[in-house]
């Protein structure tokens, strides 16, 4: 059974990248969830190196700080001065123990290099057993790229730099994409044979291949199946670009797994996001850092979600979403912020200008409008008023408010943390609870009523509000007034009847007609 390859990576990531006109150092800038750099290192990542090298340079603190975190067994290695990728690599290979294998070279602003392709780059250089191998791409326009140059039998002859090549070698489409397998023991010698005779004064790695292939040393080609991959990043234009064109290839393969994304132009998601399928990515949305989206969950339209999990069936609509979890079934939105570590079970409810922070909502419970709930937990199948505020911070600690199972709190609440609700409570609108309310109890905190007669017209006078209640008091006056001789002119009426009637039973009564009469 043959052994397996000892492999070793280096990434080139020391370059200020002037044009990007930044104080970030290139490598460092993001997209959709990985900076450059950590798309690189993903790339190489299947690979399963045995050691893999970062060279250093700008910001190298940084850089280093970075892949402290996302790439802890990476070795960095400091090029204090850029003296060009020859330079880079020997530096690198120094910190690397003889006997290093196959040498991966990956330029370290390719973001959207695939691990398919850096895999079939070292396959073919390990089967053909040659010194160094370039991956090359065919591209529409090489300007600014390095070009490969073959000889009449269509092998590598050598690879030339824009500004070193002549008008033949500039109209060569097939570039050099700047990611490279070498031979180790072979790149050591040849390494330290490169010299600065070039228009940058510079050792380049490219001048290897030629120093091998004058040596009889077997080079060789390898042709990336997409050009897209090999793009580098320049400037924030390029960025931008290579950001769209990240963004297309996610969204193609989450379609492709049953994922539906109705304006897949306006949806961003981050390569580090989970979906499952059936669900449902409406437009102006974007998904990022390690959310997932449930089976059947509806994401959109305007939604962003960051670290948040939502559940299968769930839904969020027009809201934004940090470090949250959304239960299966459950709704959030329109408008509704939810902040890290705020958590809905199963088929609750976060309506329309709700915030929550730190809180659980228990199954089926609702918090539908203008709230704030934070440090809070709350029950099953309760509902919250409108209005209402968790008044959780005295200034210098945070405190926790508890709502219990099926309880009823009133519109505009104002619950003072520490305090308790207990199951099946109510709470009255325009209270303030400062002291727990037992189970089953109403808790009212309010003052009664009191309204003082006649303020507005007396010290506001001559204002728009006191000439109003001016004439509503003039039109209720006269109202009374007409009540009042409405009520006795029916007073006078009834009398009136009542002494014809009087006198109709008299004449009756003398005449013997009576029973005619009132007929």
């Amino acid at each position: 059974m043959p052994q397996p390859h000892l492999r070793t990576v280096v990434v080139l990531a020391a370059g200020e990248g002037k044009r990007m006109k930044s104080t970030l150092p290139k490598v460092l800038h993001p997209l959709l969830g990985r900076t450059l750099l950590g798309h690189v290192l993903s790339a190489a990542a299947p690979l399963g190196a045995d050691r893999t090298v970062v060279v250093v340079g700008h910001g190298a603190d940084q850089v280093r700080a970075h892949l402290t975190e996302i790439a802890p067994d990476a070795t960095p290695v400091l090029q204090a001065e850029q003296l060009g990728t020859g330079h880079a690599v020997r530096i690198a290979l120094d910190a690397v123990p003889e006997g290093a294998g196959t040498v991966v070279v990956i330029n370290g602003d390719v973001p959207l290099l695939r691990p398919e392709t850096v895999g079939a780059l070292v396959t073919a250089h390990e089967e053909a057993a040659a010194a160094a191998t370039v991956l090359a791409a065919e591209v529409p326009d090489p300007t600014g790229l390095g070009r490969i140059v073959r000889d009449t039998d269509g092998r590598l002859e050598q690879i030339v730099e824009e500004r070193d090549a002549d008008a033949t070698q500039r109209a060569i489409r097939e570039i050099n994409a700047g990611i490279y397998a070498f031979d180790a023991v072979r790149l050591r010698e040849a390494l330290g044979k490169l010299s600065t005779d070039n228009d940058q004064g510079e050792e380049y790695l490219t001048d290897v291949f030629g120093l091998l292939r004058s040596a009889g040393e077997p080079v060789a080609v390898h042709v990336a199946v997409d050009h897209v991959e090999t793009l580098g990043c320049n400037d924030r234009v390029e960025l931008a670009s290579l950001r769209r064109l990240l963004r297309d290839r996610v969204n193609e393969a989450w379609m492709r797994t049953g994922v539906s994304l109705l304006d897949p132009v306006t949806t961003w998601i981050d390569v580090t996001v989970a979906l499952d399928r059936d669900a449902v990515v409406d437009q102006n949305t974007q998904l990022r850092g390690a959310t997932v989206v449930g089976a059947g969950a509806l994401v959109g339209p305007d939604v962003t979600l960051v670290d948040t999990i939502v559940g299968p069936a769930a839904s969020v609509v027009r809201s934004h979403a940090v470090g949250a979890e959304v239960g299966a079934g459950a709704s959030v939105g329109p408008y509704a912020y939810l902040r890290p570590a705020a958590r809905l079970a199963d088929k609750a409810k976060v309506g329309t200008f709700v915030e929550v922070k730190n809180s659980e909502i228990g199954a089926g419970s609702k918090v539908p409008h203008l709230t704030y709930v934070g440090d809070a937990t709350i029950g099953e199948q309760t509902n919250i008023g409108a209005a209402s505020v968790f008044v959780n911070y005295d200034g210098v600690n945070k405190h926790r408010t508890v709502i219990g199972s099926h309880a009823r709190t009133g519109a505009d609440n104002m619950f003072v943390a520490p305090v308790e609700v207990g199951d099946g409570a109510y709470t009255a609108a325009g209270s303030v609870i400062v002291d727990d309310v037992p189970p089953g109890a109403m808790g009212v905190a309010r003052a009664r009523q009191r309204n003082i007669e006649g303020w507005v017209v007396k010290r506001r006078a001559g204002t728009a509000a006191a000439e109003a209640a001016q004439r509503a008091g003039d039109a209720e006056g006269a109202q009374r007034i007409g009540d009042a001789e409405g009520a006795s002119e029916v007073a006078g009426t009834a009398s009136d009847s009542e002494a014809m009637h009087g006198r109709a039973e008299t004449v009756g009564g003398a005449s013997g007609a009576g029973d005619t009469a009132t007929e």
